[in-house]
């Protein structure tokens, strides 16, 4: 029964650092497969005048990056030691394997890819938190004017037209300014409109929370150099006081002697 037990320990420690080195070996080529997606994904829109076999060929492009990244997934789970605790811990990034096979949206496939590419770059770690908050908001920028503009772009009642006005209104929107000039007339366009808003609260929660993190550690290290200081204060004033009193000591005992002479008594 210890052998097995053993055994089982030993398999288990075997899953979980093979499950490692997958990750470690998949970041890179995983984050190139991300940009591939992203040039796929904005080559049909700003290029209006791109053909059908160009459409056709960043589609593949899209659905194979997702196919990667949905592979990468399954991947982990096989390799992971608690495979149950796993789905638990990464349930957004099964979420987004599952989301275009549901309804196969084009839409839906970019929302599933830039979650799991989020997930992925997440979990790296060469990446810190600001780099992926500022490659998150770059993103969310860049995806959302894009979809925003194949969406309302041939609406009759959009005012959405262009590249730079989606820009401006996916700028507006994460920031939750909202100044009104450009706003989405579809539904599908308001639906991102929100995923937008929602996206950019958070993430200015984020950035809010590590400013004032990086303030609060500050001022706790402040105030233990001045605790450090005062208690430094402290033992030294205690060991003057200590030599003051054996100054005054010596000084009695000294005083003490030297009137009598060597015995004590006067000549």
């Amino acid at each position: 029964m210890d052998a097995g037990l053993d055994s089982g320990m030993g398999s288990g420690f075997e899953a979980q650092s093979a499950q490692e080195r997958w990750e470690r070996r998949t970041q890179r080529p995983l984050m190139v497969l991300a940009v591939l997606f992203a040039v796929a994904y904005a080559v049909p829109i700003v290029d209006t005048s791109a053909g059908r076999s160009l459409t056709v060929a960043c589609t593949v492009v899209e659905w194979v990056v997702w196919g990667a990244f949905a592979a990468d997934y399954l991947v982990r789970l096989v390799l992971a030691r608690h495979r149950a605790e796993f789905v638990r811990r990464h349930w957004l990034d099964l979420c987004a394997v599952m989301l275009p096979l549901v309804q196969p949206l084009r839409l839906l496939r970019i929302v599933s890819t830039v979650l799991l590419v989020g997930q992925r770059a997440r979990m790296a770690s060469q990446i810190r938190l600001t780099t992926y908050v500022a490659g998150a908001v770059v993103a969310l920028l860049m995806f959302g004017s894009l979809a925003v503009l194949s969406v309302e772009r041939e609406s009759p009642d959009g005012n959405i037209k262009t590249l730079g006005d989606a820009v401006w209104w996916s700028f507006t929107t994460m920031t939750t300014v909202g100044y009104g000039d450009h706003a989405p007339t579809t539904g599908l366009g308001r639906i991102l409109a929100v995923g937008l808003m929602l996206s950019g609260i958070a993430l200015l929660g984020v950035v809010t929370a590590n400013i004032a993190a990086w303030f609060i550690a500050r001022f706790e290290s402040d105030d233990a150099q001045e605790r450090r200081q005062t208690e430094a204060i402290s033992v030294l004033t205690e060991e003057v006081r200590a030599l003051r009193a054996e100054v005054a000591a010596l000084s009695g005992a000294a005083g003490a002697v030297v009137p009598g002479g060597r015995d004590g008594r006067r000549p």
